[in-house]
């Protein structure tokens, strides 16, 4: 499912000395669930470092985060917003050795550079382009936040039909920019070309667009999709009885939040998005993942015993009880479970490393949009929605396993209100919906390939003879 979150620095305050060591461009790579660059631009500001973070795989350029302190040889970056922080030591005047830590540790190299070097894919469409496409801004309903998009509109006399597309869990661009894919561009060029309007919008905080994320929920992410809708109905181009949704991983159980509500949803297009409760879904994503990292069923199941606990916990959540719930079960979990199991799983080794483990559960439990995710069901959603939906996944997906979703997303359908239906398990495919080799979430970028032309053309003719024909 979507997710990814990049981060970083600003506003040092040195000494001379380190300003004209720290001053410049660094460039690094983390390598986690996915293959991330990312580049800090520092500069001396009367008597302190600012710096501006970029990450060219998420389209994010120039961003002012956290704040710094100096540590001996050493730099230390709170990055509070995202609830994580940088600490990496000064190896020469050209590389930072040092670790990104985000409820996990991941090792980030920076090594000070002329320029970066930008990631070019062959499917991302460049202009000049065959209809018409504009940059645009709109509001929320109480003009709160301010989204930054772009529409494409094919050339000819209209109306047309019309696509909004909705990212996955995350903070991400219109583009729905990863490790220098634009699968947003690429699927948005190819609907317009073939007959539909098609509006995509950068999440809040991302881009243009404004607003918090703080405490936002999918909930309100489905918000923010209803003032897109709405924009789309204010155009003159679009048939408004022609309008729906493509949603991406959350992206599609967005568009179910948003037809409970709205009758004027006549059409979906679920690409990995879910069919089953959440919480089935995320137990099912780590088994995936442990087993694609190379862990032995027993050291999977052993750990998924502590997983799936926590989840229930977290389910059925409370603020003042977590905790110790939380605590009981870890250690209980780790007496029982075999020492070598424990600290490949989660890296428990000692007092300090279990606290870390332990607040970093805490952090997620807290969290507004996990604890709505995982308690997520979507079958009465597909059970009441009334237009055509197509479903599709790959069935090399390790993020949201194809057939389990799809046979819940099958099973809701048919037993409910919809129009027609269509449910397509794809060979080969990923999570991007990329034709794969290792199949694994590094290799995303990796792949040259941003989205496989059979679901291009799959999602087109699905379109045209549902929904184009009038």
């Amino acid at each position: 499912m979507k997710k990814i979150l990049v981060l970083y620095l600003a506003m040092f305050s040195f000494k001379t000395y380190a300003q004209q060591t720290y001053n410049g461009l660094w460039a690094g790579k983390i390598v986690g669930a996915v293959e991330i660059q990312m580049a800090f631009r520092i500069s001396t500001e009367a008597d302190s470092l600012t710096a501006t973070l970029d990450v060219p795989d998420q389209g994010i350029k120039n961003l002012k985060v956290g704040s710094v302190s100096l540590l001996k040889d050493s730099i230390k970056i709170e990055i509070a917003q995202f609830n994580a922080f940088y600490i990496g030591r000064m190896m020469n005047d050209s590389t930072i050795n040092g670790t990104l830590h985000q409820q996990v540790a991941l090792p980030l190299q920076l090594k000070k550079v002329a320029k970066l070097t930008a990631t070019v894919r062959p499917q991302t469409p460049l202009p000049p382009f065959a209809y018409k496409s504009e940059d645009i801004s709109y509001k929320n309903a109480d003009n709160s936040i301010t989204f930054g998009a772009t529409i494409t509109v094919p050339n000819g006399k209209g109306p047309f039909p019309a696509v909004m597309l909705l990212t996955g869990s995350g903070l991400q661009n219109r583009d729905e920019e990863i490790v220098g894919h634009k699968p947003f561009a690429v699927i948005a060029d190819h609907l317009t070309k073939n007959g539909f309007i098609v509006l995509r919008a950068d999440d809040r905080t991302m881009g243009t667009t404004t607003g918090s994320v703080e405490s936002a929920t999918s909930l309100d992410f489905a918000r923010d999709a209803i003032a897109g809708f709405n924009y789309l109905r204010s155009r003159k181009e679009v048939d408004n009885k022609r309008m729906g949704f493509a949603g991406h991983s959350e992206g599609a159980m967005i568009a179910q939040l948003v037809a409970s509500e709205r009758s004027d949803v006549s059409f979906i297009i679920s690409l990995a998005g879910p069919g089953e409760k959440t919480i089935d879904l995320m137990s099912e994503q780590n088994r995936a993942m442990f087993s694609k990292a190379g862990l032995s069923k027993d050291y999977i199941e052993k750990y998924m015993i502590l997983y799936d606990s926590m989840l229930r916990i977290i389910v059925n959540y409370d603020k003042n009880s977590f905790e110790s719930k939380a605590s009981l079960l870890l250690d209980n979990w780790i007496e029982t479970t075999p020492k070598n199991i424990v600290v490949v799983t989660t890296g428990i080794k000692d007092a300090a490393s279990k606290q870390q483990f332990l607040g970093a559960m805490l952090a997620t439990a807290n969290n507004d949009w996990f604890r709505y995710f995982v308690r997520y069901n979507p079958e009465e959603n597909l059970r009441n929605f009334k237009g055509h939906y197509l479903a599709l996944n790959g069935d090399r997906d390790i993020q949201v396993g194809s057939q389990s979703n799809l046979r819940a997303i099958e099973q809701a359908l048919q037993n409910g209100k919809a129009k027609s239906y269509e449910v397509h398990e794809l060979k080969g495919l990923n999570h991007l919906f990329q034709e794969c080799r290792s199949c694994t979430t590094i290799e995303y970028g990796q792949l040259d390939q941003t989205v496989s032309p059979e679901v291009l053309d799959l999602i087109a003719a699905w379109l045209k003879k549902t929904v184009l024909i009038k």
